[in-house]
């Protein structure tokens, strides 16, 4: 009897060691298996911009990567805010991403008082994918031809010339502002809804100076109709070789960019996050990727470890809260 019943012990000993094993094996390929369905990419800008653009691309790039869809959802409105807090209060399981841009995760917690969410708290930047310079540009009337030269007639003028910028706080109309402090000039600024109109406005010399994404004011400067002063990245553009960066041009403390990046709630777990940006680093180690959007005026960056994407995005906020302090610039 003893023995019968030892060998039952060893018997259920057995099987449940192996119903172990079996729970450890499915449980395994149940968290291997992420993600199981598809994805959404919420994009807080109407689509067909360069933005939208950036992140449709690099949304197909990670699908093939995944293997499963990943859905560009584009949620505009309220300067990128209705989008953005949609993703904060998402489940943070891996499913939704955002596309964040210097705007919704550096500006709007400094401009808005009444912001819905905290991107330090609320969110996981997990990849940095394209800076955005920006192009000085004036009209043919303006008798200058690089940054020296305009603030020169900016000077003689007497305070009567206008800047043109798509509102209030956008990070061009801040970069004009820290423009300004660096040139010494006194411009005034006419806020206009959407690039369009100020374009409109910069070419009938109802203002006479821009700083704008590079992309829109490029098909007016290949035609002649704007002149290009400087751009105001760290580097010269692939798209505008022959224009240098402001700080090349005598003022070397001056830099100003904006950029697009990936993130998701802070609370998603580790594993799908290191998925999430080992997919997106493949895709912005692609060539053809790489070259359609440096075309475009953007830089695409080479994959950065996460210690140095949020030591990068410390520096921004650094960087843009001192533009903000120095103007007392508030949008509440």
């Amino acid at each position: 009897m003893h023995s019968k019943q030892s060998g039952r012990r060893a018997w259920l000993a057995a099987m449940a060691a192996g119903a172990g094993c079996a729970l450890a094996f499915w449980g395994g390929a149940a968290q291997a298996a992420y993600p199981d369905r598809p994805l959404k990419l919420v994009v807080p800008y109407t689509p067909g911009g360069s933005t939208d653009q950036f992140g449709r691309a690099l949304a197909e790039g990670m699908s093939r990567q995944l293997g499963q869809t990943v859905v560009v959802e584009n949620r505009p409105g309220a300067a990128t805010m209705i989008g953005t807090n949609s993703v904060a209060r998402a489940p943070a399981d891996g499913y939704t991403m955002v596309l964040a841009t210097n705007g919704s995760m550096v500006l709007n917690p400094m401009l808005y008082k009444k912001i819905t969410y905290d991107p330090p708290k609320d969110f996981k930047i997990f990849t940095l994918g394209a800076e955005v310079p920006l192009v000085v540009v004036t009209n043919a009337q303006v008798p200058a031809s690089n940054i020296r030269e305009f603030a020169s007639y900016a000077k003689s003028a007497g305070g009567k010339l206008n800047y043109a910028s798509v509102g209030l706080g956008n990070a061009l109309q801040l970069a004009t502002e820290m423009l300004k402090t660096e040139l010494g000039i006194s411009v005034t600024h006419v806020p206009y809804n959407g690039s369009a109109p100020a374009l409109a406005a910069l070419l009938a010399n109802d203002v006479q100076l821009m700083v704008d994404v590079v992309s829109t004011s490029l098909p007016h400067i290949k035609a002649g109709k704007l002149k290009a002063l400087a751009v105001t990245g760290r580097t010269r553009l692939d798209v505008l070789p022959n224009v240098p960066t402001v700080a090349e041009s005598g003022y070397p403390n001056f830099q100003a960019s904006t950029w697009f990046g990936l993130a998701v709630p802070a609370q998603t777990p580790a594993d799908a996050v290191a998925k999430l940006q080992a997919a997106a680093a493949h895709v912005l180690k692609d060539p053809q990727f790489r070259s359609t959007f440096n075309a475009l005026g953007l830089v695409v960056l080479q994959p950065r470890s996460q210690a140095e994407i949020d030591r990068y995005i410390e520096a921004d906020r650094e960087h843009w809260g001192k533009v903000i302090r120095a103007n007392n610039i508030t949008l509440d």
